[in-house]
């Protein structure tokens, strides 16, 4: 549903709903930046917001707009403004905001800056303010934290093996993200040993708490039969709630699914998916 204002959004959801859902003892402003800028990887996240892996364009203006409000009482709500300023491309403004909401202890925010840092966007290049970011975050179990610290190391290192070692800890808790991380690892015989049974249990574990990722993994890998049984039609229900929370991946694997006849130029190039 598109999204215009605070009138567009009441209509769209049911005032009394609103007002009356037990997410909403919080005020109004915050649960409509909730809707519009949580992110899927925030352990601030509410839990009965899935997040948005990327603000619709049309949702941007009205996410800072509530956002901004919100943020004076609620760090994850500084976040969430930080994130719409920068889906607007407003990069001091979300700066300005990433570092507030990480004063707060905002560990996704801590990480937002540590990857602006350490990619020298937005911000000067700095590998060493970015593994402190990373540390913070890491330290207060955001797996996010974890696996770009284990990226960066001390700046001439890493350490995979710890990566896993934390995203474990953080897995046994439930989280989504860390058993999505955990899962892309042990697929991949980082830190550790390879398994792809161990990789689809976790990403399965992710799956059913909706994360978009780990919906993704878990349709390719029952695309293929990895790490369990082959199952065509469990693969395309995956990636179609997968697509449905705006996983790009996942949207071009729905293509592949449907229209699996793939056109090559004289090079061997795809150019399309043919459909019958």
């Amino acid at each position: 549903m598109k999204r215009y204002g605070v009138i567009s959004v009441v209509c769209g959801i049911g005032l009394l709903s609103l007002f009356h859902s037990p997410a909403h003892s919080q005020s109004a402003d915050l649960v409509l930046c909730d809707r519009l800028a949580s992110d899927p990887a925030d352990p601030d996240r509410p839990k009965d917001f899935k997040g948005v892996s990327e603000i619709a364009p049309s949702d941007i203006a009205t996410a800072i707009k509530f956002c901004k409000i919100a943020s004076a009482s609620s760090r994850r709500a500084l976040f969430q403004l930080g994130r719409a300023y920068a889906a607007n491309k407003q990069w001091p403004e979300a700066i300005g905001a990433y570092r507030k909401a990480a004063d707060k202890g905002s560990t996704s925010a801590m990480v937002e800056l540590g990857v602006m840092y350490g990619a020298g966007s937005g911000l000067p290049k700095d590998l060493e303010q970015a593994r402190r970011l990373f540390e913070r975050a890491a330290e207060a179990g955001n797996p996010r934290g974890v696996t770009n610290l284990a990226a960066i190391g001390d700046g001439t290192s890493s350490d995979p093996a710890k990566a896993r070692a934390l995203l474990v800890k953080a897995a046994d808790e439930n989280s989504a993200e860390a058993q999505y991380q955990l899962g892309l690892m042990t697929a991949d015989g980082v830190g550790g040993s390879k398994d792809d049974v161990a990789a689809r249990a976790l990403f399965e574990k992710a799956a059913a708490q909706g994360h978009a990722g780990a919906l993704e993994r878990m349709g390719e890998f029952a695309r293929i039969g990895r790490g369990g049984p082959q199952d065509t039609n469990a693969a395309k229900a995956y990636y179609e709630k997968a697509a449905a929370l705006g996983n790009e991946n996942a949207k071009a694997a729905l293509k592949r699914v449907d229209c699996p006849y793939v056109v090559k130029d004289k090079r061997g190039k795809p150019v399309y998916n043919l459909c019958f």
